[in-house]
């Protein structure tokens, strides 16, 4: 019975890992932004952290600088206790961090230097210092309306302006589907990167190819959705 019992533990264990992982001690050395630090542990093994359960505005948003500065004067040159949660996909450890005691996740959430992480959060006692933040405007809850976007929906916004970036690009270098026409002798395609005034296009079609496909307004002066009508009678 002994033995069954230890093999279920066992097998319970490995199931688990995140649920025995030890607590981390280690020495704040470095802080990439309002949720990311880099600290030492024990033997100088470097752990890069990644706060669990709170999100920060990205370094390029409004109050980004203000949040990775509220962390740094919570744990630079520290140390924290690293409760440990998870190991994400850049293989940062994800954990809550508290220096003294102190929860320095909740702290950031209270002082209005970051979000709570509804996605992935568990700890529930995080939305209420987050809406006390809000009702008090302090740190990025004194930001104007369009100012504060949540940083997840900033980044996802990004990754689709580089996605439309790359997509252009792709338009501009290649003759677009079912529109590759001759553009002269040697039957080359037209290409968006030449030819941006009607004295310069050579056909009706080819106008056409840089008003769809470039987006060249300039071709249709009265908006008629007629590219240069002296050859697109």
């Amino acid at each position: 019975m002994q033995s069954k019992l230890f093999a279920a533990t066992l097998l319970l264990a490995l199931a688990s890992p995140l649920a025995l992982a030890a607590d981390i001690s280690c020495k704040v050395v470095g802080i990439s932004d309002g949720d990311t630090f880099t600290c030492l542990a024990a033997g100088n093994k470097q752990v890069k952290v990644r706060m669990a359960e709170i999100d920060t505005p990205e370094s390029k948003q409004p109050y980004g600088t203000k949040s990775k500065q509220a962390l740094s004067d919570l744990v630079f040159g520290k140390t924290v206790t690293l409760k440990v949660q998870d190991t994400d996909r850049y293989g940062r450890t994800v954990a809550r961090a508290y220096v003294g005691g102190a929860d320095v996740n909740a702290q950031l959430v209270s002082q209005g230097a970051a979000w709570v992480y509804r996605q992935y959060s568990k700890d529930r006692s995080l939305i209420p210092l987050e809406d006390q933040a809000r009702a008090a405007k302090r740190g990025l809850w004194a930001l104007s309306e369009s100012e504060r976007m949540p940083p997840w929906e900033w980044r996802r916004a990004g990754a689709a302006q580089r996605q439309a970036q790359r997509d252009s690009t792709n338009i501009t270098e290649k003759p677009a589907r079912g529109s590759a026409i001759g553009g002269g002798a040697g039957g080359s395609s037209y290409s968006c990167s030449t030819r941006k005034i009607c004295g310069q296009m050579s056909s009706c079609e080819e106008a056409k190819f840089h008003l769809q496909q470039c987006g060249n307004s300039r071709l249709d002066g009265n908006s008629d959705g007629v590219p240069c009508e002296s050859l697109c009678r």
